[in-house]
């Protein structure tokens, strides 16, 4: 009696946790070496877990049940996971809506509930008739597995062509559903992947695949060989007609759209992440004239306009503008300029029945300008706050305007905007659980060594003291030119009530301020995206909103490998780490699925010796070190994910769990049935959530939700 008594005094002398609240230091299971070995120009690189490549073996398998079961007893005995379980599903738990698209006499637009798995596809007839179901994803598997990718409405609504991805794999297969009646048709198409749903009139459309692969390596298998199909509704798709394909460059990606007038197909090529080429030619004939194959701008159809092709390029513009081409003479140095390149980065354009909108981003925040067709800026429509526009549309045959418009303490509404009158009307505004108005956000700039100036987006609750006592997650990505930009994030919830708070790093790498920025974070520059990283956190501390061991820092795909990276160089720096589906092996990326692509960024190791030399330098994999203190670390992957392939985590972590000797968790959550993270159900992206949040915040020495 008297033994409980003082245990009971014990738990609550303690203060920050409750006894059942203590995990303990994990016992990870024992990770098997293999004799693998690399050579690079004359130096030998050891790969004692070169066997966790094959995710398919049944050792593989056994090793990850062990894995997660490590983590999952580590998890679970964290008490206060519960509450934040409970917060989660109740601010998640409203309506959402997305912005509406015209087609004939219909609009459709998408539609969740509050906690459904997968949003769901409404259809009426006028912006006022009745709506119904059009497609419902959730009922396409019972446990919200089987996402919609992507969907395409032919020109006069008769019929939906709709892209499903299955378990979170990048592999799509496309199905066509006629509207009126909402009944699907026999058509179905397999192997499609990273393909545009273009069509052309009511009779079918243009899409991308690849070979059918060999059993057993679908997720992991380099794609190579892509091709441009058509597909006529109502066909097998054995029927389907070779549009285009290149049978001597296998490491190319092509996808094709149809003009406005129906009568020519535009076609993409990509060798990289970054920019592409320009073909165009009149529909049911063979040849194409070009544009631009230089592979060395970026350019994109927007419209046409008096019978010329206007589109969106950085030729000769890094932050993009806007130019004009007559389709029948289309070689690019017949281009004229239309609208010039601005001070801003020129993202996104779109054309209604009168005035082009433009979208812009300034430091990384969105600006609407409205141009006439003659290129002279018309207006601007105000957008007030730090926030960012998505999903910008616009009626062709007239002059009107959505837009989702949101911030990081403003929920996303849907906006219509008459050109002609000027007027603003929100159509949807949802009802979250979470008062934004007790938040604040903030736009700071660092100074670099090199005199960049670094933008970060902080947001926390208004009044905080900078005495650095605060827990901060700070974010970032830094590279393929990717802009994160400030808006609404309901997965941040949890973490801003309990005091916490976020930080949005907008390194370089990124598309922040054009290709300059972009380049200067890209192969012998890559570290400087690092450096940038390592900078926020620096000046976040010296700024007093925080202090050494208190920060948890998270980046996904390539941030993953951003987080890998800072945590070798600067672990001193962070209390906890999070790195999702990242790339981790900075020597064998390129081996796999799509990894070729990311060469561009990166470089390969079997480029030079000195790119090389360079990759192995910060790769995260090939630089964990004995005697670190590294912060308490929980890898993100998936099972399915067919873009950054789970080898890199598995690799990672096994080296981490061998190396770090120290007391902090070192674990890898892995999720089943689930990919990059595109199409992820909701219950298992609160489950997800609940994780990182209960691992982040027992490591930090928080309790949430007291």
């Amino acid at each position: 009696m008297k033994r409980n008594f003082i245990v009971i005094l014990l738990c609550i002398m303690a203060l920050t946790f409750s006894c059942k609240e203590r995990p303990g230091k994990p016992t990870y299971p024992e990770t098997k070496k293999v004799d693998s070995v690399d050579v690079y120009f004359g130096t030998r690189v050891a790969d004692p877990y070169r066997w966790l490549e094959d995710d398919q073996s049944d050792e593989t398998k056994e090793w990850v049940q062990k894995q997660v079961a490590v983590t999952s007893q580590y998890l679970q005995k964290i008490a206060f996971r519960t509450k934040i379980e409970e917060r989660l599903k109740e601010v998640w738990n409203y309506e959402k809506q997305g912005t509406p698209i015209r087609k004939g006499k219909y609009w459709f637009f998408s539609k969740n509930d509050g906690l459904q798995n997968q949003s769901v596809v409404y259809v009426k007839e006028g912006p006022d008739g009745q709506e119904r179901v059009l497609l419902d994803p959730n009922q396409l598997s019972e446990d919200g597995t089987v996402a919609l990718a992507d969907y395409a409405i032919s020109e006069n609504g008769k019929y939906m062509a709709y892209a499903i991805s299955r378990g979170g794999s990048d592999w799509r297969e496309i199905f066509v559903k006629e509207v009126a009646t909402g009944n699907d048709l026999e058509d179905h198409l397999e192997w499609v992947k990273f393909s545009e749903i273009s069509w052309k009139g009511e009779e079918g459309f243009f899409y991308s695949r690849y070979d059918e692969p060999e059993k057993g390596v679908e997720l992991t298998n380099i794609n190579q060989f892509q091709q441009v199909f058509y597909h006529q509704v109502g066909n097998s798709q054995g029927k389907d007609r070779l549009i285009y394909k290149d049978p001597v460059y296998s490491l190319s990606n092509f996808s094709a759209v149809v003009d406005d007038d129906g009568q020519h197909l535009i076609l993409y090529g990509t060798r990289s992440t970054n920019n592409n080429s320009l073909m165009i030619k009149k529909i049911g004939s063979e040849q194409w004239l070009v544009a631009d194959t230089t592979y060395e701008n970026n350019s994109f159809y927007v419209g046409t306009v008096n019978g010329k092709y206007w589109v969106l390029t950085d030729y000769e513009a890094p932050r993009y503008r806007i130019m004009a081409f007559d389709p029948q003479d289309p070689a690019i140095e017949n281009w004229q300029e239309v609208i010039p390149e601005a001070d801003g980065v020129l993202k996104e354009a779109t054309l209604s029945k009168s005035y082009a909108i433009l979208h812009y981003m300034v430091d990384a925040e969105s600006k609407l300008f409205v141009y006439n067709f003659n290129g002279h800026k018309a207006f601007e429509i105000d957008l007030a706050g730090h926030g960012s526009v998505a999903s910008l549309r616009s009626i062709k045959d007239d002059d009107e305007l959505f837009y989702y418009y949101h911030s990081y303490n403003v929920p996303g509404q849907i906006i219509k905007y008459n050109l002609e009158k000027h007027s603003k009307e929100v159509i949807f505004k949802p009802d979250v659980a979470f008062d934004g108005t007790q938040y604040v956000t903030e736009l700071v700039f660092i100074e670099a060594d090199d005199g960049a100036q670094v933008p970060l987006h902080i947001i926390h609750k208004k009044g905080i003291v900078k005495d650095g006592s605060n827990p901060l997650m700070l974010y970032g990505y830094g590279g393929f030119n990717v802009v994160y930009q400030p808006g609404f994030d309901i997965r941040l919830i949890p973490w801003l009530e309990n005091g916490g708070i976020y930080v949005n790093a907008h390194i370089r790498g990124g598309g922040e301020y054009g290709a300059e920025w972009h380049q200067a974070g890209t192969k012998l520059n890559k570290q400087r995206v690092f450096d940038d990283f390592i900078l926020a956190a620096e000046k976040l501390i010296e700024m007093g909103y925080t202090s050494k061991g208190k920060i948890a820092v998270r980046g996904g795909s390539n941030g993953g490998l951003l987080v890998g990276a800072v945590v070798n160089q600067r672990p001193d720096l962070f209390g906890v780490a999070l790195p999702a589906v990242g790339v981790m092996d900075m020597l064998r990326y390129h081996k796999f699925t799509i990894g070729w692509a990311w060469a561009s960024d990166y470089g390969r190791s079997d480029e030079s010796e000195e790119m090389f030399k360079y990759l192995y330098a910060y790769s995260p994999l090939h630089n964990i070190k004995t005697g670190v203190d590294y912060p308490a670390v929980l890898v993100f992957t998936a099972d399915h994910d067919d873009r950054v392939v789970p080898a890199h985590s598995f690799k990672y972590i096994a080296t981490l769990q061998e190396k770090y000797k120290g007391d902090k968790p070192v674990l890898i959550r892995i999720e089943t049935k689930a990919g990059h993270g595109a199409g992820k159900p909701v219950s298992k992206a609160i489950e997800e959530l609940v994780d990182m949040y209960a691992f982040t915040f027992y490591n930090l020495g928080v309790v949430p939700y007291k």
